[in-house]
């Protein structure tokens, strides 16, 4: 992405044409969904049109309401942790990391460098994983098909990589209190490392598909502007609100699970349009890239569970051959594991924006509350912000910009 796009000013933001008023208040109330293929999930859109622009879009969510935090308070600490990937199911490594460091937190544990840098490679990966769904599913919206072919080829991948790693290609669950499930199987670095070689090219290829097609662009270009400050006031975070020109990235700016250690850059806009959105996505994609590589060319040696007995589940040889190992593994399955009473809140930059776990212990093996803090539900409500005085065909593009997911919004 070049200095001068990255710093253009927005084109016209909002249309002028003729208010309902000016042509004797005619109006009319529009249902987009609930099964429209462009709102990339259940959501309907209520929208209020006086012909084609666009008056009010107001969305009603809840058909995908799981009662996900409700259900945490009935599971042990470690059963909470296939529930956190069903929630953003397109990201679930980041979902098992930001639940994984809350209660590390409150258990005051300390773990291994090994299982962390393990962690920053596969959450990247989920972050790739993510942003190709995106881009295919977005350029799709607009009639480019061809590119959905193109990133589901690498999202393919991907999806490989997880399978070998954790047995599942999507709800992973491969993260764990402590650490991770386990050691990765002999070979699987070098594949992520033969995976990620070629990366950049395939970028490339997206990008000579969309970034030049005059199509796309201006579909694209000058249509649901969002402002800094508007953006901050709606709480959106993430890529949209980098796009609008707030540079703020919790891998850099609160690092976790030693990010600290890895070098990258946090791309963002000025322009924040449509446009800017999927430039951002692009080169946030080439960083994450950069990381891979780095966790790759620097993975520590050690252990991938922290030495605590009580609370990590001991290793299956381990269990086999130690009554003390095979009793801890009877109590923790059977009983899960004390927490400390307390609260904390963690929160982590996934391929979506910023992701928080709010968890709550009475001292028992339950949780007492867990509240999930996901970027969707925020970015959702710039929706009508982005589109007002727009025509209605912005409105598909300008919701595949954002990229929600409807199990993060309804919960």
């Amino acid at each position: 992405m070049s200095e001068k796009s990255m710093s253009e000013k927005p084109g016209a933001a909002v249309l002028e044409l003729p208010t309902a008023e000016s042509v004797g208040g005619q109006r009319m109330v529009l249902n987009m969904g609930p099964q429209h293929p462009a709102t990339h999930g259940v959501l309907r859109l209520v929208v209020e049109l006086d012909g084609e622009v666009i008056l009010s879009v107001r969305p009603e969510i809840g058909y995908l309401h799981t009662g996900i935090e409700k259900t945490c308070e009935a599971k042990f600490y470690q059963q909470v942790v296939p529930l956190t990937d069903r929630v953003n199911y397109l990201d679930p490594l980041s979902n098992n990391l930001c639940y994984c460091l809350a209660v590390e937190k409150l258990l005051n544990l300390e773990i291994p460098e090994r299982a962390q840098w393990i962690r920053v490679l596969l959450t990247e990966l989920s972050r790739l994983n993510s942003h190709l769904i995106w881009l295919g599913t977005h350029a799709m919206d607009i009639g480019a098909l061809t590119v959905f072919l193109y990133t589901f080829r690498e999202r393919e991948e991907i999806l490989r990589l997880f399978e070998a790693v954790a047995g599942q290609r999507m709800m992973t669950s491969y993260f764990r209190i402590g650490g991770l499930s386990m050691e990765p199987p002999l070979g699987w670095l070098h594949r992520v490392a033969a995976f990620i070689h070629g990366f950049p090219e395939k970028i490339d290829e997206y990008s000579n598909l969309l970034t030049g097609n005059p199509i796309f662009m201006n579909r694209l270009k000058g249509v649901g502007y969002l402002s800094a400050a508007d953006a901050i006031a709606l709480g959106v975070t993430g890529p949209p609100l980098r796009a609008s020109g707030v540079d703020i990235d919790l891998r850099r700016d609160m690092p976790y699970s030693s990010y600290e250690k890895f070098q990258f850059q946090v791309p963002t806009s000025t322009v924040g349009d449509t446009w800017a959105r999927y430039e951002v996505r692009l080169v946030e994609m080439r960083e994450s890239t950069k990381i891979v590589q780095q966790t790759l060319d620097g993975m520590p040696g050690g252990p991938v569970k922290a030495d605590a007995p009580k609370i990590v589940l001991p290793g299956r040889e381990k269990m086999k051959t130690q009554m003390e190992a095979l009793i801890h593994h009877f109590k923790i399955v059977t009983e899960g594991f004390n927490v400390p009473a307390g609260e904390v809140y963690q929160g982590i930059e996934c391929g979506h924006g910023q992701m928080g776990y709010y968890v709550v212990s009475d001292g028992t093996a339950k949780p007492y509350r867990v509240h999930m803090r996901y970027p969707s539900f925020a970015t959702l409500q710039a929706v009508e912000t982005m589109c007002k005085g727009r025509l209605i065909a912005d409105l598909v593009a300008v919701v595949g910009s954002i990229d929600i997911v409807l199990g993060e919004i309804d919960r």
